[in-house]
């Protein structure tokens, strides 16, 4: 998921002026926020404005926003990214994983509880 742009993906900020979106191009690329927004400014006075007001509307509907904490490795990329696009699979995923750690846990459950285990315990401290 990693990009070769600095690093990131590319997220709206969450701490930009008008819904992140010329902050999240100035993270993602390494640039001053202040040259950004006067270079969106001045594209939108060259193209009469509207052309830039509905890309800038497209990107602040389309892209996600920036996650609140770093994530350091792909599974979180891939989580955030599922979560950001739809709360309900990203739901599913988790009780997926946390069906899969009630099932190994009961099984630990069961062989540290059964009869044979105890035996096989004072079998193995008599020695």
């Amino acid at each position: 998921m990693k990009t070769p742009h600095n690093g990131l993906p590319f997220y709206r900020s969450r701490r930009g002026m008008i819904m992140g979106v010329c902050k999240g191009l100035a993270e993602r690329y390494d640039l001053p926020v202040v040259w950004v927004r006067i270079g969106v400014v001045v594209l939108a006075l060259f193209t009469q404005i509207f052309p830039v007001l509905i890309a800038y509307m497209i990107f602040a509907i389309v892209l996600k926003p920036q996650p609140l904490i770093p994530l350091s490795n792909e599974d979180e990329h891939e989580f955030y990214d599922s979560y950001a696009s739809s709360r309900r699979m990203a739901l599913h995923r988790l009780k997926r994983e946390f069906d899969s750690l009630d099932g190994r846990i009961a099984r630990m459950e069961d062989a540290v509880t059964n009869r044979e285990f105890s035996w096989e315990k004072r079998f193995n401290e008599g020695r």
